[in-house]
């Protein structure tokens, strides 16, 4: 038996809602390209509705969560491959294919470097400096930032790590202590295992910055530094390789005011870490 689609039950049930659900419901039924790429708090507030609102009208539909709905609007809305392109052009082949993904990636940047608030990344590098231990966090693709940002930050002898199993992440978290910093990156905000990483690193004590594509998230409010990624567009791609640029841009911008607050302090690990690679090569 064929699956009956979201926009097909939202239509079935539409005499079953109330005034508030069958608003949203309307909105979807004659905006559904609109309704796939805004996160749910952008949607609610496209649509003039509460976000418990939408998320209550998500789950009668018997979606677990919003990125579900998401993903499942997409698919009826979408062509499939707009479903791993971030940039909507259209007329690609194999040979414009690379130019697209080059385009969004400088766009992303461009647009992250006019948004971006460096008061704020100077408050991340000093409070990075005066921490006593630094941790970097981060799931999926967003663990490879992470990863990036403890490959750059071990090379200035301030303490840090980035575990990359779940568990060890949550364990590490619970092990903080007042004074201790988290640095997360989340592309959405929206990850429930994000959440308990955050929970747990607050009631240790830590302060918590988060780097995102989606500053009205959940996972931003929690945050005590939130530093913005943007993409060029909004995507219900949960794995935009464009905010994965931006990210990792950030992260070397964060180093660089690391660097120059340390000074010739800075200079001397620097320089004891360049000696260790170079006698291993020939």
């Amino acid at each position: 038996m064929e699956e009956i689609g979201c926009l097909a039950i939202i239509r079935i049930r539409l005499d079953t809602y109330s005034t508030k659900e069958r608003h949203v419901a309307t909105y979807i039924l004659e905006n559904p390209r609109d309704a796939v790429d805004p996160s749910i708090e952008e949607l609610a507030e496209k649509i003039g509705v509460s976000v418990s609102t939408l998320f209550r009208f998500v789950r009668k539909l018997g979606y677990e969560g919003y990125q579900q709905f998401r993903i499942a609007l997409a698919t009826q809305t979408l062509s499939p491959r707009d479903t791993w392109y971030e940039s909507p052009e259209a007329g690609i082949d194999e040979k414009s294919a690379v130019a697209v993904v080059f385009r969004t990636s400088i766009a992303a940047l461009e647009a992250t470097l006019a948004g971006l608030d460096t008061t704020l990344l100077e408050k991340v590098a000093a409070s990075i400096v005066s921490a006593s231990r630094v941790i970097f966090l981060g799931l999926g693709g967003s663990n490879c930032v992470a990863q990036d940002a403890w490959h750059k930050l071990i090379r200035t002898g301030i303490p840090c790590e980035a575990p990359v199993d779940f568990h060890m992440q949550l364990m590490t978290a619970s092990q903080l202590s007042p004074g201790s910093l988290v640095v997360l990156f989340s592309h959405t905000g929206s990850n429930t295992d994000t959440y308990a990483l955050v929970d747990e690193a607050r009631l240790s004590g830590a302060t918590i910055v988060v780097v995102t594509s989606q500053p009205k998230s959940p996972l931003a409010r929690k945050a005590d530094i939130v530093i913005v990624s943007r993409t060029p567009h909004v995507s219900f791609v949960s794995e935009a390789w464009s905010a994965r640029i931006a990210q990792l841009a950030i992260v070397d911008s964060i180093y660089v005011l690391v660097m120059e607050r340390l000074g010739d302090k800075g200079a001397r690990q620097l320089d004891a870490m360049r000696k260790s690679i170079a006698r291993r090569r020939l």
